[in-house]
């Protein structure tokens, strides 16, 4: 948990503002432009019958009216990050990444 709230904070940080949600329930009310992400799954190295390395990824979704939200470049930054891709939905602009946050 404190590694997932180092990763939140790391978001915020980014984007500048809070409007960076966990797993948001439909009942928030998101602000744009905002980052909604989730746990998408993770990798394990395994030795000598041991998981000795776990990374969980992130799928981080960054939501704006603007195309060219300034803080595109931060997220494609990030260590180990990946842009996923780019849809419209409502007027909104997502851009999506995946990130993998190391112990």
């Amino acid at each position: 948990m404190a590694q997932r709230l180092e990763f939140h904070n790391k978001l915020i940080s980014a984007l500048g503002s809070r409007n960076v949600y966990f797993q948001p329930p439909e009942s928030v009310q998101l602000t744009y432009p905002c980052i909604v992400y989730e746990r998408s799954r993770a990798d394990s190295k395994f030795g000598d019958n041991a998981n000795w390395m776990y990374t969980p990824r992130y799928s981080v979704t960054l939501i704006s009216r603007n195309p060219d939200e300034p803080v595109l470049d931060a997220l494609a930054a990030m260590p180990m990050s990946t842009f996923e891709r780019h849809f419209v939905a409502h007027n909104l602009h997502h851009d999506v990444f995946n990130i993998y946050q190391g112990v």
